[in-house]
């Protein structure tokens, strides 16, 4: 196997420790197919395979419905809980913990290894638009654990059941979207883009936040 997508399996505590991604996605995925061999592959191998890359991967389908001014409601949390465990899991460079159930439940090959190789080529294209720049805030371990811990607070703002709020679950989902589509081409630029949208989630909260004291504190004023 290449080495970005080796792993060291430690199949009875969940844990699957990734080595940095060197290579563009579309490269990783091509890697994971040429990989996968048998009629089935469990969930697992196929994390262990894709490394941080398809951990990343997963967080942009997560933010996909929450691209738009008001959410559907209750989607927010489920997904923030998911999107904080798959963050934790890109902190520490590892699988996050997930049911056994889920991870070791096998999957057909015959039509899986097709759909990956054609996801490899729809990324190529994006790898032409998204290049490697401003290098310093995606390469090395330390950054990796840093810009986890970006994806975590998005995560976590997520989190908060307030789709019925304009943007409320919009300028998190973008910020984790920028963030992991940054650290998946090593484009610099867009990670930058994504710690901005995450200061301007917490500028909005903390304006929610403040104009609902002085809303309930006006309300209070009129019954004295």
């Amino acid at each position: 196997m290449q080495d970005h997508v080796q792993a060291t399996d430690h199949h009875d505590d969940n844990t699957v420790e990734f080595q940095d991604a060197t290579l563009p996605l579309s490269e990783t995925l091509r890697g994971v197919a040429r990989a996968v061999t048998g009629d089935h592959v469990t969930t697992r191998e196929l994390l262990a395979l894709a490394g941080e890359q398809g951990m990343l991967l997963a967080l942009m389908v997560l933010t996909l419905p929450f691209l738009f001014p008001v959410s559907i409601p209750g989607v927010s949390t489920v997904f923030g809980l998911v999107g904080i465990l798959i963050s934790i899991g890109v902190t520490l460079n590892r699988v996050p913990w997930l049911p056994d159930r889920l991870l070791d439940r096998p999957l057909g090959t015959e039509k899986l290894v097709p759909a990956i190789e054609k996801g490899a080529d729809a990324f190529r294209r994006v790898d032409r638009i998204s290049h490697p720049r401003l290098q310093r805030l995606t390469d090395g371990r330390a950054m990796s654990r840093v810009n986890g811990l970006g994806l975590l607070a998005g995560s976590i703002l997520l989190l908060f059941p307030l789709s019925f709020v304009p943007f409320s679950n919009t300028l998190p989902a973008v910020a984790m979207l920028l963030l992991a589509a940054g650290m998946l081409q090593r484009d610099g630029v867009l990670v930058l883009l994504g710690y901005l949208f995450l200061l301007a989630t917490v500028i909005y909260f903390a304006a929610l936040f403040i104009g609902a004291i002085m809303t309930g504190q006006g309300i209070m004023g009129l019954f004295r």
